[in-house]
């Protein structure tokens, strides 16, 4: 039925709350909106980061990009690293590509840390494309990531032998916008709530589950 798998990166397949959060805070403090609690900036993992800066910080637009700039001070030098992937993950991408399917990233993050992070940790050989937004903010909503691995797979007229697969309802929504299945993970950032609101075709609560989805 699915010959493609699109994954999502932070919550997906690598654990990399840290980085981010820590990045955030620091965009906060140069913003002059200091956030001392990490846990409420859990939040910014996964939506794009202007988005989320607006909507958090009660930002116009300028203001947001600004704060995305400051965020990419700390975390292209040190909070990309701060992320590691989550356990199985290799196994998992390992047993699909070996069982024939076609293996995509799809991320709202920018391309060039998405490329660097599984480079980094030589998960990169498992894709056939790797698929994020740009760094002036163009192509960050999930559909238009979607959408552009379609494109660079030839798959845009074979929609349902694509599945996504993510950890926040904006994986599930923007994959439904383009036309895609979802099946979500309960192991990353996303509540048990926003999920089940969400209405992905499936709620798997491990990595070894999401293998046995496929089976």
């Amino acid at each position: 039925m699915y010959k493609a798998i699109f994954f999502d990166l932070d919550g997906t397949l690598t654990e990399s709350g840290e980085g981010i959060t820590k990045s955030v805070q620091y965009a906060l403090e140069k913003l002059g909106k200091p956030e001392e609690d990490l846990d409420k900036l859990r939040v910014f993992i996964g939506p794009p980061l202007m988005e989320q800066f607006m909507k958090y910080a009660d930002v116009d637009e300028t203001e947001a990009r600004r704060a995305v700039e400051y965020y990419r001070e700390r975390y292209a030098v040190k909070g990309i690293f701060e992320n590691r992937p989550y356990d199985g993950v290799e196994n998992l991408l390992r047993e699909l590509k070996g069982r024939g399917y076609i293996l995509a990233v799809a991320s709202s993050k920018p391309e060039y840390y998405v490329t660097k992070i599984l480079d980094y940790f030589n998960l990169s050989s498992y894709f056939e494309v790797v698929v994020g937004s740009e760094m002036n903010g163009a192509r960050t909503s999930k559909t238009e990531v979607i959408e552009e691995a379609l494109k660079r797979l030839n798959m845009s007229d074979r929609r349902k032998e694509v599945l996504m697969v993510g950890d926040k309802e904006h994986d599930v929504l923007g994959a439904r916008a383009a036309g895609l299945a979802c099946v979500a993970v309960g192991y990353g950032y996303g509540t048990k709530e926003e999920l089940t609101a969400a209405q992905p075709l499936k709620i798997v609560a491990s990595i070894e589950e999401l293998l046995r989805f496929f089976d």
